[in-house]
Parts: structure tokens; C-alpha cells; sequence
């Protein structure tokens, strides 16, 4: 017995180590005061959010912290109250300022033609015991294709083909007031507090953008937006090519959703019968060029059929807005959306996403949203560190190769996969293959993490 709590003294405090350096490193504290979160006296606000960060990776709560007085903070659960529901703290820009950081460290490792990508997704944020939650609202999981009390958490993140970084989010309610159980509370209007409880109450599409927007005045740097059919609309690609960003996405095989071809607005579908396939196994079953029309307007694009080998009736549709990419290269450019999946596995299974926080306030709620996405920035940066010799040192930077980034042949299968899901409403990973991706993603990170975490 003492020969184990030994071992676990060291790992907690290995894991303190780590995070110490990551909140100096990537400079949490500043990221938190520009947020509006700090303090002229008393307790500094870092400190709080250290403590609540490490909570995950020492395996205790707050509450048996308090409770039992051994490694109590030096502050008071009052003060952990006030700031998880500070009306002021803008939590949208403490974690796109903290993932400009991130991804600042990340660019040097790759070369300037890697294709860095933005991947929008959501995931049910689960409160089904929790039925006076701010906001509470029903939420369809296709997972377990039944709703449940909850959320959609609407996430923006980041990769560069090897490395997957949660840039900001949004735990949406209905817009439609009869489908929402609980109200939000009263804010002042001037206050972050009011501008998110807003956000939650909008359509998914439209806090998509105002997500992407904020990315784009923090400066982080990618091309490509990557999405499925879920949000796949002539109305979301037009603001989305507004914003200076090229689209490549799934789309869905609707007769009500047109484009236009050789002059005449019609469905994929109709697209696709009209045209000779191509013939024998080839990598893809047919590529065309269309028009994305919104209000007169049109941008061209490329839409890649891919078939389904095993059905060949069966076929998936993907598109982009930049035409100067071959056929291969948006297969492979759209087979980094599935890392958004990893997250939001290992966010619920490891991050203590939806458990972590009891609070019925919407504003605490967030608060524990972005503590979890620093979380798994810090997985993200010791995963990559653990795997690419060129973030150890100038030498390494300049003596090795960087990272491949996702292979084509890879990418597909991943797509083919999707063939698994068919009859589920929103296309998603099979099983088997997102905990393949998931252990990947384990393996690669140090030992004494995943013992914090309990992974290993």
C-alpha cells in the first residue's frame, strides 16, 4: 500500500509540474484577463483556474477537498462560485486567445503548404438529471437515438492534419421558446453574460459563424472550413466564403437542396444520373462542377461522389469551394474532421465534460466548458511533444522531418466508414473505428498523464 501511494504522489505531482509550465508557457493568465476575468485584489483568478484545471488529473472533487481538508486550496468554495458565475468573463475570447497561443507553437513544426483547417461539429452536452438547469432544452443524440435533457455544444477547432486544438464553443439551447424547459435568468445587456445566454438561443448555423469570426479577429491561421451535412447549406457555404474561407464539406443527397449545373438549378441526385460514372475501382465515382446560388449570387465549386463499394447504389457527396483542389486532395483535406470526433470522446470519457459540473448556471456551465477545452489543449501539446522530435529544440527543428499529415488512403477509409452509419440521421464514425482513433491518440500520450487520467 505505501509503494502505491507513493507512486501516486509522484504522478500528481509530475502532472502539477506539467501544468504549471503550461499555464506560463501559453500565457493562461494573460489569456484569462483579457477575458475580463481578474481581479485588483484578493485571490489571483489564474490560481482558481489552475486548481479547477488539475482537479481531472489528481482524480478528486472540489467538494472532498473541502470536505476532508487535505490539499485544500488556500481559498474558499465562494470563490470558486463567484468566478465559474462572473457575468462579466468572456469565456468565448479567454479560449480563442488561449488557442492562438497554442497554434502559434504549433504552425513552425509543419511547412507552409500544409493545409491548416478549422472543423465545426457539435455534441450533445448531457444534463438529464438536472432538470432546473439555465436553458435546459431537449437534444436528439444520434448516438443513442433518443433526446435527452441537455445541450449542443457547438465547438470550432483547429488541426493541421496531426494535432487537433478546441478553439472556442457555444452550449446552445432552442431558439423556440416551447422547446426549452427553463428560461435564462435575468443579465444586463452590456454584460458577456447576456451576449452568450443570446448566442445559445440562435440558430446553430448563425453561432457557427459568429464562432468562426472570432477566430478570424484573434488571428489564428487556417484555409479550409471543414463540416458534414449537418450544416452543409448554400446560405452557410456564401457566409462562410464571405469570411475569406474555403468550404469543404459533406452534403446531403436532398431533393430540396439545389445547385447549379450547366445553367439549371437542380438536386445531386439528379446531378449524378444525369452524368457517365466512372468506370471499374476507382477512387471516386464521379466529380462535377456546380454553382453554390444564394440570392443571385453564385460560387463555384467541386462536388467529388464517393461510392460505397460494398452497395454501389449507395453514394456520398462532398464539396468544396476551392476548385483548384483534385479529387484526392479534398478527400484527404475533409478526413481531418474526424479528430473533432476524438475530442469530443475523450472530453466525456476522460475530461469529466459532462459530469464535472453540477451548477444550474448557464454562466458556470461555460465556465467548465472552457476549462475542459484548456484541458485537452494541454493533451493535444503533450501529445505532439511526445511524438515530434521537432518541438524539443532548435536542432530537431531543423534535422527532422515534420509530421506526415493525414494520408489520402487513410482519409478514405475513414469515409468509407461512414458507410457503416447509413441509417443513422446525422453520418458519424462507426464505433470500432472512432476508439481506434481514440487509442491513437492515448498511446502517443506520456505515461504519467494517462495514469492521472486513469488511460493507462
Amino acid at each position: 500500500m505505501k509503494k502505491i501511494i507513493t507512486q501516486d504522489y509522484a504522478n500528481d505531482k509530475q502532472a502539477v509540474t506539467k501544468i504549471t509550465a503550461f499555464f506560463k508557457k501559453y500565457r493562461v493568465a494573460a489569456a484569462l484577463k483579457t477575458s475580463n476575468a481578474y481581479k485588483n485584489k484578493g485571490v489571483p483568478v489564474s490560481q482558481v483556474a489552475q486548481y479547477l484545471f488539475t482537479l481531472v488529473f489528481k482524480n478528486r472533487s472540489m467538494y472532498m477537498d473541502m470536505l476532508t481538508g487535505k490539499n485544500a486550496p488556500s481559498f474558499k468554495k465562494d470563490t470558486v462560485y463567484r468566478f465559474m458565475q462572473s457575468a462579466r468573463t468572456n469565456w468565448l475570447r479567454y479560449t480563442t486567445t488561449l488557442a492562438k497561443n497554442v497554434t502559434d507553437a504549433i504552425t513552425p513544426l509543419t511547412g507552409e503548404d500544409r493545409v491548416n483547417v478549422f472543423i465545426i461539429d457539435d455534441s450533445v452536452y448531457d444534463r438529464t438529471r438536472s432538470k432546473k438547469a439555465e436553458l435546459l432544452t431537449k437534444v436528439y443524440d444520434h448516438a443513442n437515438r433518443r433526446y435527452r435533457y441537455g445541450y449542443r455544444m457547438l465547438t470550432l477547432g483547429w488541426s493541421d492534419g496531426n494535432t487537433f486544438v478546441p478553439v472556442n464553443g457555444a452550449l446552445l439551447s432552442s431558439e423556440k421558446s416551447e422547446k426549452r424547459v427553463t428560461e435564462a435568468k435575468p443579465a444586463d445587456k452590456r454584460t458577456a453574460a447576456y451576449k452568450r445566454r443570446a448566442m445559445s438561443m440562435t440558430k446553430a448555423t448563425t453561432a457557427m459563424v459568429k464562432l468562426l469570426k472570432e477566430a478570424k479577429q484573434a488571428g489564428i491561421a487556417a484555409t479550409h472550413v471543414l463540416f458534414d451535412s449537418w450544416y452543409a447549406s448554400p446560405s452557410t457555404i456564401h457566409a462562410i466564403k464571405g469570411l475569406g474561407y474555403h468550404v469543404v464539406a459533406m452534403v446531403k443527397k436532398s431533393s430540396k437542396m439545389h445547385f447549379r449545373y450547366q445553367g439549371v438549378n437542380m438536386p445531386l441526385t439528379k446531378i449524378f444520373t444525369m452524368n457517365r460514372k466512372r468506370r471499374g475501382r476507382s477512387r471516386y465515382l464521379l466529380s462535377v462542377r456546380v454553382e453554390v446560388v444564394k440570392d443571385d449570387a453564385a460560387i463555384p465549386a467541386k462536388v467529388v461522389y464517393v461510392r460505397n463499394r460494398s452497395k454501389r447504389n449507395e453514394f456520398l457527396c462532398l464539396i468544396s469551394t476551392d476548385t483548384g483542389l483534385s479529387e484526392e486532395e479534398i478527400i484527404r483535406i475533409y478526413g481531418k474532421r474526424w479528430d473533432i470526433e476524438v475530442f469530443f470522446k475523450v472530453c466525456k470519457s476522460y475530461l469529466q465534460l459532462c459530469k464535472g459540473c453540477r451548477s444550474l448556471s448557464y454562466d458556470a456551465m461555460t465556465a467548465h466548458t472552457a476549462i475542459v477545452f484548456t484541458r485537452y489543449m494541454m493533451l493535444s501539446l503533450e501529445e505532439r511533444q511526445s511524438v515530434d522530435e521537432r518541438s524539443w529544440g532548435e536542432l530537431f527543428l531543423y534535422f527532422s522531418d515534420e509530421l506526415s499529415d493525414i494520408t489520402w488512403i487513410r482519409a478514405f477509409h475513414l469515409l468509407l466508414d461512414v458507410f457503416m452509419d447509413t441509417l443513422v440521421d446525422k453520418l458519424s464514425l462507426t464505433e470500432k473505428t472512432l476508439n481506434e482513433l481514440i487509442d491513437a491518440f492515448i498511446v502517443s500520450i506520456p505515461s504519467d498523464i494517462k495514469r492521472c487520467l486513469k488511460m493507462a
